[in-house]
């Protein structure tokens, strides 16, 4: 197990901030990686760190990216870490890669988007299907310091991100002809790489798109017109501006995969993207805004002392990030250890993930009330918070995109195996932060739900796996006594949201009729599989760390599983007494010594 994952070991080490070394000499694992990155970057709060939040802060008011910062991050070679390790990069699984973000995220989640993972986004495809001059190509753009974007297709729930796109025809001499324009793109007007999902069909059939490896330097000034950045209310660092092709002569090795495959590579390549920013962007940057709304009570004139309301408020958010946390670290493992399993839950994720830390923002700016809104440089980051984490997420068109990935699913939870057999548990290594992991085959990420075992099925048979193994402990004291009767309820549920679902198919005819009730199904199977993750790790913890480890006690469990079980109008009792005091002085505790709030306890500078 990690050390990372024990909440009380050991004292803060001393901050030092290393030199940038070139990207081939930074050792390590994803986690050793993320302390030199936390490093490199330093106190946030220090008057004088050219990279803390007064410079991030005075960027953002000019609606610039921060130089100095992203000068910082390109000699240690961020970019290095989206490369996979046979291309001469970093990239082994999708938990190392956001362990390294969480740092930058946590800081500026412009910043983690636009000099970071956006690339990733981007080359995810031409890892998956790229031919071996792509790949090669792409690899050595990225590691000399070029940058690639991505152009999305434009969706039916298209927000101004997803607005416009570009249709392809083929040429007279052979190749393409590419015409289309978006004017909203994340780095258009620096990029020299570009990942396009053009049209090359008519109609919203599944092979209406096709992906092409836009690359500058190989087509006509002429035909390529970048046009001026848009000012956005979120993300106002990042650099959006327009990409106008005009009559653009592309040639044919610049198709990425088959033609027609873009919808299929797509459904393939999103999984990361949701991973990443599930848990890279969204946890990140949530463990900044739970650390905002802790120091406006440490500098109140009662001290940091977490009693009534914001006292269960802030603990309440602790154990719901903790719980977050939980399933995203499952679903980055999950790439990691069996992609082609990935499709379903990497959706669940994303979607239980933002909803549930969505909610959390509206509690913590209650509790830091007008302080919520200065623009200082110790308080301003919450409100860059609240405009750029929706911007991170997509907002209303990134949900409709993960319910159409959920809501198919949910006609086979009527049939699954796990409802009259035992021995279909998703395995624990899925539920083991920082545990032993693979380096994600990218070609093997899968379009197609597969074994339910390893998938969000597995996951919901761990949930009733938890409960039959808990009633065998209520002997350990009231606590875990009290966890037992959630997760027998929560089992319940699961059965009953299995019924539920059977009703569902029996009208398979009749989509309109089916939508309603489905959309509402899915926030229920969601918040289920955040409640099997946060048991299962709980669980791990408790047998493979030291007894009175964080994780290892079942309050923050016991916590997060009462606020979902009020949020799916299940009859909950409250907590014994003294879990969220206990909750509230280990979120203290974990603040005090700079560790993050995160399942890693990672030191911060």
């Amino acid at each position: 197990m990690n050390d990372n994952l024990i909440a009380g070991a050991g004292a803060p080490e001393a901050a030092v901030r290393p030199a940038v070394p070139r990207h081939r000499e930074v050792p390590g694992d994803g986690a050793a990686r993320a302390r030199y990155v936390e490093d490199l970057l330093g106190d946030p709060f220090a008057d004088d760190n050219p990279h803390g939040q007064r410079a991030l802060l005075a960027a953002d008011e000019r609606r610039e990216a921060p130089a100095a910062t992203e000068d910082l991050l390109d000699r240690f070679g961020l970019a290095a870490e989206f490369v996979p390790r046979a291309l001469g990069g970093r990239l082994a699984g999708v938990e190392d890669l956001a362990q390294v973000m969480r740092p930058v995220f946590r800081r500026d989640v412009a910043l983690g988007f636009g000099a970071g993972t956006t690339a990733l986004f981007a080359a995810s495809v031409v890892w998956t299907a790229g031919d071996g001059r792509q790949r090669r190509d792409t690899a050595r753009r990225l590691l000399d310091g070029g940058r690639i974007t991505i152009l999305h297709r434009e969706f039916a729930h298209a927000n101004a991100i997803l607005r416009g796109e570009y249709s392809a025809r083929p040429a007279p001499g052979g190749g393409f002809v590419v015409d289309g324009r978006k004017e909203v793109v994340i780095n258009a007007d620096r990029a020299d790489a570009f990942v396009a999902y053009v049209r090359t069909a008519p109609g919203d059939g599944p092979d209406s798109h096709s992906v092409f490896l836009l690359e500058t330097d190989r087509l006509p000034a002429h035909a390529v017109h970048r046009l001026p950045r848009t000012r956005t209310h979120g993300m106002r660092g990042a650099h959006y501006a327009g990409l106008d092709l005009e009559h653009c002569p592309v040639p044919a090795d610049a198709l990425v995969g088959d033609l027609g495959e873009g919808i299929y590579l797509a459904l393939r390549t999103f999984q990361v993207s949701r991973a990443v920013v599930s848990g890279g962007a969204l946890i990140g940057g949530m463990d900044s805004a739970l650390r905002y709304a802790v120091r406006a009570l440490s500098e109140s004139r009662r001290g940091l002392v977490l009693r009534g309301r914001r006292g269960r408020v802030l603990a309440g958010v602790f154990a719901d990030l903790l719980a977050c946390d939980s399933l995203a670290v499952a679903g980055m493992r999950l790439l990691d250890l069996a992609p082609e399993h990935a499709l379903v839950p990497s959706a669940a994720v994303k979607y239980a993930v933002s909803a549930l830390l969505h909610e959390d923002l509206d509690e913590l700016a209650a509790v830091l009330g007008a302080r919520g809104y200065e623009r200082s440089p110790e308080y301003g980051g919450f409100q860059k918070l609240v405009r750029d984490l929706p911007v991170a997420g997509l907002g209303h068109a990134g949900t409709a995109d993960t319910q159409a990935v959920l809501v198919p699913h949910l006609r086979t939870l009527a049939h699954a195996a796990w409802r009259e057999e035992t021995g279909h548990e998703a395995p624990a290594a899925l539920f083991t932060p920082g545990g032993p992991s693979a380096a994600l085959d990218f070609p093997r990420l899968d379009a197609e739900p597969r074994d339910p075992q390893s998938g969000c099925d597995g996951l919901l048979a761990v949930l009733l796996g938890a409960a039959d193994r808990l009633d065998g402990g209520r002997d350990r004291g009231p606590r875990w006594a009290a966890l037992a009767d959630l997760a027998r309820a929560f089992a319940a549920e699961v059965h009953s949201l299995a019924d539920r679902c059977a009703t569902l198919s029996g009208r398979a005819g009749a989509p309109g009729e089916l939508a309603p009730a489905a959309y509402v199904l899915v926030d229920r199977y969601c918040l289920l599989l955040a409640a099997a993750a946060c048991l299962a790790v709980c669980e791990n913890a408790a047998r493979d760390t030291p007894e009175g480890s964080l994780l290892a006690e079942p309050d923050w469990a016991l916590l997060a599983l009462t606020r979902f079980g009020r949020r799916l109008g299940l009859e909950v009792p409250e907590p014994p007494d003294g879990v969220t005091q206990d909750l509230a002085a280990g979120l203290v505790d974990r603040y005090r010594r700079g560790r993050s709030f995160d399942l890693y306890g990672m030191r911060l500078a």
